[in-house]
């Protein structure tokens, strides 16, 4: 249950913490609309689930051939999220998002942007990388850590499809991004909090 807290915890606060994808999903929900920016969600959703795979298919030969390197790159994953919480916390307060109108954009190509915005996003990478770390062990079953994938990806489609809803209503996005100064400094205190405990939690042999 501790371990299911964990991954909660740390995938909503990493998902609502702005970068790429939120800027992406407000701009293209602002300007081309609300079906644009729920195309993005769905693509920047899937997007995660590439991070997911291999990082599955790494830390299981991790934990199964070499317990010690394991035990490296868990530190090193709590060490990250210290540091994304601190950076989060000291971070400006408003993301950067570029609002020039350029050409149109199908369907399709607000799919395709979302998902590469989350697959090629080094972010994205670390945040999978690092909570799985965390939380898996060797007597974790591949179910529950295919769970726990899934529900990374779902965290994304919900938070990122809500960002598309209020941000296709020009009126909103003022101020809801005057809040981000706030919201800032509370994902990146419990997020430098959680990267702490976790450091000195035990790995499961």
């Amino acid at each position: 249950m501790g371990q299911l807290i964990a991954v909660a915890v740390i995938t909503v606060l990493a998902v609502i913490s702005p970068g790429a994808d939120f800027a992406m999903t407000v701009r293209n929900s602002y300007l081309y609309g609300r079906a644009a920016g729920v195309l993005a969600a769905v693509g920047i959703a899937a997007g995660v689930l590439v991070h997911v795979t291999y990082t599955m298919l790494g830390v299981g030969l991790l934990v199964s051939r070499s317990p010690m390197l394991f035990t490296a790159m868990k530190l090193i994953g709590a060490a990250y999220l210290v540091y994304i919480g601190y950076k989060t916390f000291v971070a400006k307060s408003q993301v950067d998002i570029d609002l020039s109108e350029g050409a149109g954009l199908s369907r399709a190509g607000a799919l395709r942007t979302g998902f590469l915005t989350n697959a090629l996003n080094l972010k994205t990478m670390l945040f999978v990388l690092s909570t799985y770390t965390q939380v898996v062990s060797a007597d974790t079953p591949v179910l529950q850590q295919v769970g726990y994938g899934l529900f990374m990806s779902f965290a994304h489609l919900v938070w990122f499809g809500l960002a598309a809803v209020l941000f296709s209503q020009q009126g909103l996005r003022a101020r809801l991004l005057r809040k981000q100064a706030v919201l800032n400094k509370v994902i990146g205190t419990v997020l430098v909090g959680l990267g702490m405990v976790l450091a000195l939690t035990p790995a499961v042999a």
